[in-house]
Protein backbone atom coordinates (compact mmCIF):
# COMPACT_ATOMS: atom_id res chain seq x y z
CA UNK A 1 0.00 0.00 0.00
CA UNK A 2 1.42 3.36 -1.04
CA UNK A 3 -0.74 5.68 1.10
CA UNK A 4 0.91 8.37 3.18
CA UNK A 5 1.40 7.51 6.87
CA UNK A 6 -0.20 9.76 9.43
CA UNK A 7 1.94 12.73 10.51
CA UNK A 8 4.03 12.09 13.62
CA UNK A 9 5.13 14.17 16.57
CA UNK A 10 8.57 14.19 14.92
CA UNK A 11 7.02 16.18 12.08
CA UNK A 12 5.69 18.70 14.61
CA UNK A 13 9.10 19.00 16.26
CA UNK A 14 10.81 19.47 12.90
CA UNK A 15 8.43 22.04 11.48
CA UNK A 16 8.24 23.97 14.74
CA UNK A 17 11.93 24.83 14.34
CA UNK A 18 10.94 27.00 11.35
CA UNK A 19 9.09 29.36 13.70
CA UNK A 20 12.44 31.06 14.23
CA UNK A 21 12.83 33.68 11.49
CA UNK A 22 16.57 33.09 10.98
CA UNK A 23 16.13 29.35 10.63
CA UNK A 24 13.27 29.85 8.22
CA UNK A 25 15.35 32.17 6.03
CA UNK A 26 18.24 29.70 6.04
CA UNK A 27 15.97 26.79 5.15
CA UNK A 28 14.25 28.75 2.37
CA UNK A 29 17.59 29.85 0.92
CA UNK A 30 19.00 26.32 0.83
CA UNK A 31 15.75 24.89 -0.54
CA UNK A 32 15.70 27.49 -3.33
CA UNK A 33 19.36 26.96 -4.21
CA UNK A 34 18.80 23.35 -5.27
CA UNK A 35 22.38 22.42 -4.30
CA UNK A 36 24.70 21.99 -1.35
CA UNK A 37 25.43 25.22 0.52
CA UNK A 38 28.20 26.02 2.98
CA UNK A 39 27.94 27.98 6.20
CA UNK A 40 29.69 31.09 4.87
CA UNK A 41 27.39 31.39 1.88
CA UNK A 42 24.27 30.77 3.95
CA UNK A 43 25.31 33.36 6.53
CA UNK A 44 26.02 36.00 3.87
CA UNK A 45 22.79 35.30 1.99
CA UNK A 46 20.61 35.63 5.09
CA UNK A 47 22.45 38.48 6.77
CA UNK A 48 23.52 36.73 9.99
CA UNK A 49 26.89 35.81 11.46
CA UNK A 50 28.64 32.61 10.45
CA UNK A 51 28.53 31.21 13.99
CA UNK A 52 24.79 31.87 14.28
CA UNK A 53 24.20 30.38 10.83
CA UNK A 54 26.16 27.28 11.81
CA UNK A 55 24.07 26.87 14.96
CA UNK A 56 20.75 27.20 13.15
CA UNK A 57 21.82 25.00 10.23
CA UNK A 58 22.82 22.23 12.62
CA UNK A 59 19.50 22.58 14.40
CA UNK A 60 17.68 22.16 11.08
CA UNK A 61 19.83 19.16 10.25
CA UNK A 62 19.23 17.68 13.69
CA UNK A 63 15.46 17.51 13.14
CA UNK A 64 15.82 16.15 9.62
CA UNK A 65 14.90 19.22 7.55
CA UNK A 66 18.41 19.41 6.11
CA UNK A 67 20.97 16.78 5.13
CA UNK A 68 24.72 17.30 5.51
CA UNK A 69 27.85 16.26 3.65
CA UNK A 70 31.51 17.24 3.88
CA UNK A 71 33.65 18.40 0.97
CA UNK A 72 36.62 20.65 0.24
CA UNK A 73 36.09 23.76 -1.85
CA UNK A 74 36.70 23.39 -5.58
CA UNK A 75 40.36 23.57 -6.55
CA UNK A 76 41.60 22.68 -3.08
CA UNK A 77 42.91 19.23 -2.28
CA UNK A 78 45.88 17.31 -0.95
CA UNK A 79 48.08 18.22 2.02
CA UNK A 80 47.46 21.67 3.41
CA UNK A 81 44.00 21.98 1.91
CA UNK A 82 42.44 22.11 5.35
CA UNK A 83 39.46 20.27 6.76
CA UNK A 84 36.47 19.56 4.48
CA UNK A 85 33.68 22.08 4.89
CA UNK A 86 30.25 21.07 6.15
CA UNK A 87 27.61 21.49 3.45
CA UNK A 88 23.84 21.49 3.72
CA UNK A 89 21.03 20.58 1.34
CA UNK A 90 17.29 20.19 1.77
CA UNK A 91 16.25 16.74 2.95
CA UNK A 92 14.18 14.59 0.62
CA UNK A 93 11.92 13.40 3.41
CA UNK A 94 8.42 14.92 3.42
CA UNK A 95 6.95 16.62 6.48
CA UNK A 96 3.28 17.28 7.07
CA UNK A 97 0.99 18.39 9.88
CA UNK A 98 -2.71 17.63 9.85
CA UNK A 99 -5.40 16.84 12.36
CA UNK A 100 -7.49 14.78 12.32
CA UNK A 101 -5.58 12.32 10.16
CA UNK A 102 -6.42 12.32 6.44
CA UNK A 103 -4.90 10.06 3.77
CA UNK A 104 -5.00 11.91 0.46
CA UNK A 105 -2.02 9.85 -0.68
CA UNK A 106 -4.17 6.73 -0.53
CA UNK A 107 -6.88 8.46 -2.54
CA UNK A 108 -4.30 9.40 -5.19
CA UNK A 109 -3.07 5.79 -5.21
CA UNK A 110 -6.59 4.57 -5.99
CA UNK A 111 -6.95 6.99 -8.91
CA UNK A 112 -3.53 6.12 -10.27
CA UNK A 113 -4.20 2.38 -10.17
CA UNK A 114 -7.49 2.96 -11.99
CA UNK A 115 -5.59 5.05 -14.54
CA UNK A 116 -3.15 2.21 -15.19
CA UNK A 117 -5.90 -0.39 -15.56
CA UNK A 118 -8.34 1.58 -17.69
CA UNK A 119 -7.32 3.64 -20.77
CA UNK A 120 -10.59 5.58 -20.54
CA UNK A 121 -9.80 6.59 -16.97
CA UNK A 122 -6.28 7.59 -18.08
CA UNK A 123 -7.65 9.94 -20.74
CA UNK A 124 -10.26 11.34 -18.36
CA UNK A 125 -7.66 12.12 -15.67
CA UNK A 126 -5.41 13.93 -18.14
CA UNK A 127 -8.31 15.93 -19.58
CA UNK A 128 -9.36 16.88 -16.08
CA UNK A 129 -5.80 17.92 -15.16
CA UNK A 130 -5.60 20.12 -18.26
CA UNK A 131 -9.01 21.67 -17.54
CA UNK A 132 -8.09 22.37 -13.91
CA UNK A 133 -4.80 23.87 -15.09
CA UNK A 134 -6.68 26.24 -17.38
CA UNK A 135 -8.91 27.33 -14.52
CA UNK A 136 -5.87 28.01 -12.34
CA UNK A 137 -4.15 29.88 -15.16
CA UNK A 138 -7.19 32.09 -15.79
CA UNK A 139 -7.60 32.87 -12.10
CA UNK A 140 -3.96 33.91 -11.82
CA UNK A 141 -3.58 35.48 -15.28
CA UNK A 142 -2.74 38.88 -13.80
CA UNK A 143 0.02 37.38 -11.64
CA UNK A 144 3.54 36.42 -12.62
CA UNK A 145 3.58 32.90 -14.09
CA UNK A 146 6.67 31.92 -12.09
CA UNK A 147 4.93 32.96 -8.88
CA UNK A 148 1.83 30.97 -9.82
CA UNK A 149 3.95 27.87 -10.36
CA UNK A 150 5.82 28.51 -7.11
CA UNK A 151 2.56 28.70 -5.19
CA UNK A 152 1.63 25.29 -6.63
CA UNK A 153 4.83 23.77 -5.23
CA UNK A 154 6.88 23.42 -8.41
CA UNK A 155 9.80 25.61 -7.26
CA UNK A 156 10.59 27.01 -10.73
CA UNK A 157 14.06 28.24 -11.71
CA UNK A 158 15.65 29.50 -14.91
CA UNK A 159 18.08 27.15 -16.64
CA UNK A 160 19.59 29.06 -19.58
CA UNK A 161 16.21 30.22 -20.86
CA UNK A 162 14.27 27.08 -19.95
CA UNK A 163 12.02 27.12 -16.89
CA UNK A 164 12.52 23.96 -14.85
CA UNK A 165 11.12 22.81 -11.52
CA UNK A 166 13.17 21.70 -8.53
CA UNK A 167 10.19 20.01 -6.91
CA UNK A 168 7.41 17.70 -8.05
CA UNK A 169 4.25 18.41 -6.00
CA UNK A 170 3.37 14.71 -6.33
CA UNK A 171 6.82 13.36 -5.44
CA UNK A 172 5.59 10.75 -2.96
CA UNK A 173 3.86 8.87 -5.79
CA UNK A 174 6.52 9.20 -8.48
CA UNK A 175 8.54 6.08 -7.75
CA UNK A 176 5.57 3.74 -8.09
CA UNK A 177 3.76 5.69 -10.83
CA UNK A 178 6.34 7.74 -12.73
CA UNK A 179 4.72 7.69 -16.19
CA UNK A 180 1.19 8.69 -15.10
CA UNK A 181 2.49 11.33 -12.68
CA UNK A 182 4.70 12.89 -15.36
CA UNK A 183 1.80 12.86 -17.84
CA UNK A 184 -0.53 14.41 -15.26
CA UNK A 185 2.05 17.10 -14.44
CA UNK A 186 2.47 17.89 -18.11
CA UNK A 187 -1.29 18.20 -18.68
CA UNK A 188 -1.68 20.41 -15.60
CA UNK A 189 1.13 22.77 -16.61
CA UNK A 190 -0.08 22.87 -20.23
CA UNK A 191 -3.48 23.90 -18.93
CA UNK A 192 -1.98 26.62 -16.73
CA UNK A 193 -0.10 28.06 -19.71
CA UNK A 194 -3.24 28.00 -21.85
CA UNK A 195 -5.38 29.56 -19.15
CA UNK A 196 -2.84 32.31 -18.54
CA UNK A 197 -2.66 33.07 -22.27
CA UNK A 198 1.05 32.20 -22.46
CA UNK A 199 0.84 31.18 -26.12
CA UNK A 200 4.56 31.79 -26.68
CA UNK A 201 5.53 29.10 -24.17
CA UNK A 202 5.43 25.34 -24.50
CA UNK A 203 5.56 22.70 -21.77
CA UNK A 204 7.25 19.37 -22.49
CA UNK A 205 8.65 16.34 -20.71
CA UNK A 206 12.37 16.63 -20.04
CA UNK A 207 13.12 14.11 -17.27
CA UNK A 208 16.29 13.75 -15.22
CA UNK A 209 17.26 17.42 -15.48
CA UNK A 210 15.62 18.66 -12.29
CA UNK A 211 13.21 17.59 -9.55
CA UNK A 212 10.22 17.53 -11.90
CA UNK A 213 10.02 15.97 -15.36
CA UNK A 214 8.25 18.99 -16.93
CA UNK A 215 10.04 21.98 -18.42
CA UNK A 216 8.76 25.19 -20.04
CA UNK A 217 10.50 26.87 -22.98
CA UNK A 218 9.66 29.37 -25.71
CA UNK A 219 8.02 27.86 -28.77
CA UNK A 220 10.30 27.55 -31.79
CA UNK A 221 8.40 30.24 -33.70
CA UNK A 222 8.74 32.61 -30.73
CA UNK A 223 12.50 32.05 -30.54
CA UNK A 224 12.94 32.75 -34.25
CA UNK A 225 10.99 35.98 -34.13
CA UNK A 226 12.84 37.30 -31.08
Amino acid sequence: MQGQPAPSLDDLDALSTLADASRRRLYEYIAASGREVGRDEAATATGISRSLAAYHLDQLAGVGLLETTFARPEGRGGPGAGRPAKLYRRAQREFALQTPSRDYGLLAEIFLRAEQDDPAARDAIRRTARTLGKELGREEAAADLVEVLRQRGYEPFDDEGTLRFRNCPFHALVQAHREPICSLNLALVEGMLAGAGASGLRASLDPDRAGCCVAIAARASSRKSS
